[in-house]
């Protein structure tokens, strides 16, 4: 039985996990900014208020995590929006930083002292952050934000690594969410389902490298 923190835990990938994941028989932190019902429904612990674009509201939830040591901790709440070159909106742009990589980065540190050798700190994060695999342009905001995180990920990987922690850099691939529309080529529950996957495969040697969730290696 591990010890588990999942963030935007209310809808979505987050939700599959934490499903998943609690009727696996694991003891889950579910943190979100407002439950849903389908979350009330888990057997887990629901911390609301957790805005990950907000500084403050994450020390106060990674306050609430009621776990003495933290065995993985899945870094999954982000914010998609679309800027188009002539019309950028920049503020839209800081507020996809703030969520998407600010905002992972500082629910790691705030729970760093509870990891321990063996802990895993996993960042659901985009191929759309890969500048090799960038062919289409646009979505500034969003790509420029998951290059971010994917690289705050690879300096974690070698700063835990003195602690036996290990970082997964996962994409879990176009996935049908309210964030894109409901469109995309697999289910919530199928991500889960390959993030676990890679999850169970992440260990010091594979620490910080970066992953499609159909086990497929991607460039950065």
């Amino acid at each position: 039985m591990s010890n588990i923190v999942i963030t935007g835990a209310n809808r979505g990938i987050g939700l599959s996990l934490a499903t998943q994941f609690s009727q696996a028989g694991h003891n889950v932190a579910a943190l979100c900014r407002q439950s849903s019902s389908e979350l009330d429904h888990l057997d887990v612990t629901v911390i609301e208020g957790a805005d990950v674009g907000s500084i403050s509201a994450i020390e106060s939830s990674a306050k609430q995590v009621p776990f003495e040591e933290v065995d993985l901790l899945i870094n999954n709440a982000g914010i998609l929006r679309n800027e188009v070159l002539g019309s950028i909106d920049y503020e839209s742009i800081q507020s996809q930083f703030s969520v998407n990589t600010l905002g992972p980065l500082k629910v790691t540190e705030s729970l760093q002292q509870r990891f321990k050798n063996g802990s895993k700190v996993v960042m659901i994060t985009s191929r759309m952050g890969s500048i090799e695999d960038n062919t289409s342009g646009g979505r500034y905001g969003y790509r420029m934000s998951k290059a971010a995180l994917n690289i705050a990920a690879v300096s974690l990987a070698h700063d835990l690594r003195s602690l036996g922690v290990s970082v997964g850099i996962i994409h879990p691939g176009l996935v049908g969410t309210d964030m894109i529309g409901g469109f995309g080529d697999i289910t919530p529950d199928q991500a889960a389902e390959r993030i676990i996957q890679r999850i169970e495969e992440l260990n010091m040697s594979n620490s910080g490298t970066f992953w499609h969730s159909n086990g497929e290696e991607l460039p950065w």
